[in-house]
């Protein structure tokens, strides 16, 4: 038997663990902590790790994230630090040089492609609630984080189960219905025109959860709850499975409320009248589009 079979074999069970009751009930409605059997799984080992690494740079150079530096818990995406290092020479000195490395689609590569694979599939079906009909896409990212470095503060468009594989660190979740936590206005602007658009409030802080995450336990993340982490005194690796949604009218009422709010209007938040969000999110449709037309335009004269 090969050893990509062996490696293929161990992610064909529910390798989260978590009771399905929970899973289901809790599923993008609350934070909970998961268990998950993937601890040893080799490809989430630092010396694979540095094979994805290069490999990626080579054939997906896209698909691979890093920054390094003394990161503050409020700090922008946008002010992030030059980097110092290639990607693959930060992953050496990961000991040392305060980086945050981020693997994105990781089952593009053929060696990772399994962990969207039966085992995932057998998770959603303990999920439930016509999970597969919902959604957009899905993808499978891996952090490789330095000693004592900060992941900022933010939100996500996706829900998601982070699994820690290796060291230990704390994630602070806060709850996204909490309006002076998170206000209408910033999550209006994060949908529309800034993916920093949410603000930490140190004031707030004592009303996150925080979890310890370490090699077994992981957490659950809904949409928009917004998080941030601090990792150990230790090198940490994390797997994180991302599901998008099929769910344009509540985005896109969003975008529209943020549109009346420039005009000076106070709008009315998504939820309040299913009617009324449908219109807004109709609204919406042609702007979407025409942005997305030309962000392609962009690309094309870029590769051009």
């Amino acid at each position: 038997m090969s050893t990509q079979t062996v490696l293929n074999d161990l992610l064909e069970e529910c390798w989260i663990t978590t009771d399905g009751e929970k899973m289901s009930s809790g599923f993008d409605r609350e934070h909970f902590e998961i268990t998950h059997s993937l601890t040893e799984h080799p490809l989430l080992q630092i010396p694979e790790l540095m094979e994805l690494a290069d490999r990626t740079k080579k054939t997906r150079p896209a698909g691979i994230y890093y920054d390094a530096g003394n990161i503050r818990v409020d700090q922008r995406w946008d002010q992030m630090p030059e980097k110092q290092f290639s990607v693959v020479e930060t992953m050496k000195r990961i000991e040392t040089c305060g980086a945050w490395l981020l693997f994105k689609d990781v089952q593009k590569d053929p060696q990772y492609k399994a962990f969207l694979g039966s085992g995932w599939e057998k998770i959603k079906a303990k999920i439930g609630n016509n999970l597969q009909t919902r959604i957009l896409r899905e993808d499978a990212l891996i952090f490789v984080t330095s000693p004592k470095r900060i992941a900022t503060y933010h939100i996500d468009r996706e829900c998601s189960f982070l699994l820690q594989i290796k060291g230990t660190k704390t994630i602070h979740i806060f709850d996204r219905a909490d309006r002076e936590v998170l206000p209408e206005e910033e999550i209006e602007r994060f949908w529309t025109v800034d993916n920093n658009a949410p603000v930490y409030k140190p004031q707030f802080q004592g009303r996150a959860t925080s979890y310890t995450l370490r090699p077994g336990n992981g957490v659950h993340i809904p949409v928009n709850c917004p998080h941030w982490v601090e990792n150990d005194d230790n090198v940490s690796v994390s797997l994180n499975v991302n599901v998008q949604f099929i769910d344009t009218i509540r985005a896109n009422t969003y975008r529209a409320n943020h549109a009346l709010r420039t005009l000076g209007l106070t709008p009315r938040p998504p939820g309040q009248s299913p009617a009324v969000d449908f219109l807004k999110s109709r609204s919406m449709v042609p702007v979407v589009a025409a942005k997305a037309a030309l962000h392609k335009l962009a690309s094309l004269r870029k590769s051009s």
